[in-house]
């Protein structure tokens, strides 16, 4: 197995571990608090699953073949409205994720020494996915943080809690040595 493999390999993981982040942080809220916007300058979580969606679906749609910029995406009206549900917010997440991952699965090594374009621009294959590997968890962490933001002390942790660092780290340590013991 080449490096152009395991790059594909990771890289599938390094997404699917976003998408799980980002579920479990809306997961906490209800249909309300996603379209809350914390002021004037920030958009809501539905505003952001929305770009996210539209992103994805015009990125990641015949991805090899034509520009990464669809001409019949609308970006500007990704930034307005919402969504009437939560159910629907979520279809609209999946349907951008299973764009992605549609595409990722199918790509082979000899892919990536190819050139896509995004607004006319060229793009290594490789950069193009490490470009949306920035993006989207760029606004994971906004989603995260909102949804911290709105639930404040009721927040569920996602990772390792504050004042429990050196805890989570021996439990790793002693886990993992234990793993290589066998």
């Amino acid at each position: 197995m080449g490096i152009e493999t395991n790059y594909l390999r990771y890289t599938l993981k390094t997404f699917q571990s976003m998408k799980k982040l980002g579920e479990r942080a809306m997961d906490q809220l209800n249909q309300e608090e996603l379209h809350i916007s914390p002021n004037e300058e920030s958009n809501s979580i539905a505003i952001i699953v929305k770009h996210m969606w539209g992103n994805m679906l015009s990125r990641w749609t015949d991805f090899l073949t034509t520009d990464g910029e669809k001409i019949n995406r609308n970006r500007d009206e990704e930034f307005s409205g919402g969504f009437p549900s939560k159910v629907s917010l979520y279809q609209a997440w999946n349907q951008g994720w299973d764009a992605l991952f549609i595409t990722l699965n199918s790509l082979e090594e000899k892919d990536l020494e190819k050139t896509i374009y995004i607004r006319g621009e060229a793009h290594s294959v490789i950069g193009a996915i490490e470009r949306q590997v920035s993006h989207y968890s760029y606004h994971i962490g906004q989603i995260v943080y909102v949804g911290k933001l709105l639930k404040n002390e009721k927040w569920k942790c996602l990772s390792v809690p504050m004042g429990k660092s050196n805890e989570y780290t021996e439990k790793l340590i002693s886990k993992n040595k234990n793993l290589k013991d066998k």
